[in-house]
């Protein structure tokens, strides 16, 4: 009988030169270089540049690339009116998917039933280089548009003199970003940028494998992330965080959870078995952050609840994800709670993109087995002889 594998936990379905984790060590690494280092010294813009090229840029090819993203940040005024028929009161991640699923449409990205001849630098083929640049310039412009509409507000437009996270939080806004909030939001996209074969990752390159295009790759991507095992837990986390209120509460809180074994949203993680890198790279961002601005009223709710955790199930390598703090960092930035896994979309779209295009030099359409459990040779019985 075949081996069953729930979830396909452990099991390798592709190379990849992207990115690497080492959950023992806790260690994330983006083509070899230590996310730390890369939070420390680098842009988003940069992060993207190396995903999908492999190496870090030139000051020539840096500027190519910024000045293609910051010239294709606009979106076409039937994606807004798309957007505006959609229910105000929707979550985000709903309009983004659909509008990103919509973009295929105006920039047709068909890849021919023969696909990539194998070795091909998918990069060097035009239709396919400028669709990249169009699914990282936009998601940001789409985000920030349907959050301004659901409120009853006419979207901003970019802005191609502000870098990529500056330029959100002016689309988001209107006013004019803070330098310390926009470094916060940089540095937050690459920590979010990527993170190996993730559940939206694989759900791209299922649908990248068919041959779909990048537009409808990425629209499926989004729909993975939507739910709250993945992208959708920075959103729990904090609504756990609010929900529990005072750090007095936090002890009884998380070992009632723990006895009747319910999910503690923004604690473990499939691959790390020691604290997430990028959730102690966040907690350093939050300490920055509060220090300027005032302590988050919940961070201390956080830290309690991080310090029950280590107490009860550390040893069983469980600790904090990348969602633990995000969300009290994006709500201090006065991020609404339901655009916490849209800006983490627009951090991910390039890791996305990097692995599809990395998959398109060899690829092999996704056709996994499974294990059955029915019966066979089953009579047919006629409706009238059915109880």
């Amino acid at each position: 009988m075949e081996k069953l594998v729930p979830g396909l936990e452990g099991v390798p379905i592709m190379e990849s030169e992207v990115g690497f984790i080492d959950g023992q060590k806790g260690i994330l690494e983006y083509r070899g270089i230590p996310i730390e280092v890369l939070a420390e010294k680098s842009s988003y813009e940069e992060v993207s540049y190396l995903l999908l090229w492999g190496k870090l840029p030139t000051r020539e090819e840096m500027a190519k690339f910024d000045h293609d993203l910051r010239t294709h940040r606009r979106v076409k005024y039937r994606i807004i009116d798309l957007m505006k028929c959609l229910p105000e009161n929707g979550h985000p991640m709903d309009a983004l998917q659909a509008a990103v699923a919509a973009l295929g449409m105006f920039y047709p990205a068909k890849l021919e039933a023969s696909g990539v001849p194998p070795g091909t630098n998918i990069l060097t083929m035009e239709q396919h280089y400028w669709s990249i640049i169009r699914l990282i310039a936009k998601l940001p412009t789409i985000v920030a548009a349907f959050e301004r509409m659901r409120h009853g507000d006419e979207p901003v437009r970019p802005r191609d003199d502000l870098a990529h996270a500056a330029n959100f939080l002016w689309m988001l806004t209107g006013e004019e970003p803070d330098p310390l909030d926009v470094h916060i939001l940089d540095v937050c996209l690459m920590l979010h940028a990527e993170h190996t074969m993730n559940a939206s990752t694989f759900s791209g390159l299922v649908v990248g494998s068919t041959l779909a295009d990048p537009y409808t790759m990425v629209s499926s991507a989004i729909g993975a992330l939507t739910g709250p095992l993945h992208g959708g837990a920075n959103e729990q986390a904090l609504r756990m965080f609010r929900e529990i209120k005072t750090v007095e509460n936090v002890r009884p809180y998380i070992k009632g959870k723990l006895e009747r074994k319910e999910k503690i949203m923004g604690v473990g993680h499939r691959v790390y078995k020691v604290k997430d890198p990028r959730a102690t790279a966040l907690q350093g961002l939050a300490r920055h952050l509060f220090d300027a601005k005032g302590e988050h009223p919940l961070y201390k709710v956080a830290q309690e609840v991080e310090q029950v955790i280590n107490e009860h199930v550390g040893a069983k390598g469980i600790a904090s994800n990348v969602d633990f703090y995000s969300g009290v960092v994006y709500d201090k930035l006065g991020i609404h709670i339901d655009q916490f896994t849209p800006i983490f979309a627009i951090a991910r779209v390039a890791g996305w993109l990097a692995h599809w295009v990395e998959e398109l030099r060899n690829n092999r359409i996704f056709r996994p087995d499974q294990v059955y459990t029915g019966t066979h040779d089953v009579a047919y019985a006629s409706i009238e002889q059915r109880q």
